[in-house]
């Protein structure tokens, strides 16, 4: 995750997407970008560089699964549910951490060290059930085991 965007990086990125037709989901990419997630203040901020609504940007943050509202945790778990990880044990995996980290997919650790999600597909299916941490993949990851791995891959980062 990059540093936090201020003032002039907001301007910035207004400045690159700033009457580009449809440009708004690419000005909160790179917003995202800078901050790991979309703050409402920043949010709000981009809006009035825009001219865009903070309803109209909210409604783009809430409609795509891309876009966070909240800092991530220190380290992001993605469990893969495409189809060749659904049936090979995704949904046991995402139960096995969800139960271990105390949050559902989608949420942050208390102490923001681990934020739990699950992507639709990461795109290594004949390495099915796939776990990503931070950006380390983990293959054919069994419930009994993927506690031991994600905590593996975070230990000393």
């Amino acid at each position: 995750m990059a540093a936090a965007a201020g003032p002039a990086d907001l301007a910035t990125i207004a400045k690159k997407w700033k009457d580009k037709r449809g440009s708004l989901i690419m000005a909160l990419h790179d917003l995202q970008g800078r901050y790991g997630y979309v703050p409402r203040d920043a949010a709000q901020e981009l809006g009035k560089h825009l001219d865009v609504p903070l309803a109209r940007i909210y409604e783009v943050i809430t409609f795509y699964n891309y876009f966070k509202l909240e800092a991530p945790g220190k380290h992001i778990i993605s469990v893969c549910m495409g189809t060749a990880c659904y049936l090979k044990g995704a949904p046991e995996i995402i139960a096995k951490l969800s139960d271990k980290l105390g949050v559902k997919a989608g949420e942050t650790t208390p102490d923001k060290q681990f934020h739990l999600q699950q992507v639709r597909c990461i795109g290594c299916c004949g390495l099915a059930p796939v776990v990503t941490v931070n950006e380390k993949v983990l293959a054919k990851v069994k419930a009994a085991d993927v506690v031991d791995q994600v905590y593996a891959c975070t230990k000393g980062a």
